[in-house]
């Protein structure tokens, strides 16, 4: 049930912040500024966001542990990264780190 709670609440910071730059670009910032607050109590629940560091030092470790070798393993690596990693980081930073990574490899 938690990780299902995680990935609604994310996804509503997602939508909230989609919204957020729809509302900018339209200059209505006080609608903005409401969706951008919305956003700050959701976060209050979600677990601590990764940096990219931090990320990237995860997944070189993961990388290493499964003993991927190169982008052929992305699925391999991204079907670990996801599990061990929800909540932290979102799917598609995950993914463009892990690809990264793996051409460097």
């Amino acid at each position: 049930h938690d990780e299902q709670a995680l990935k609604i609440m994310q996804k509503m910071v997602k939508q909230r912040k989609e919204s957020a730059q729809i509302f900018t670009e339209q200059n209505r910032p006080e609608l903005a500024e409401t969706e951008l607050a919305e956003v700050a109590v959701i976060e209050k629940y979600l677990p601590k966001q990764m940096n990219e560091e931090e990320l990237e030092a995860a997944l070189s470790a993961l990388i290493t542990e499964i003993g991927a070798s190169g982008p052929q393993d992305m699925g391999k690596v991204m079907g670990v990264a996801t599990k061990k990693l929800v909540g932290k980081a979102d799917g598609r930073t995950i993914a463009e780190k892990v690809k990264e990574l793996l051409n460097k490899a």
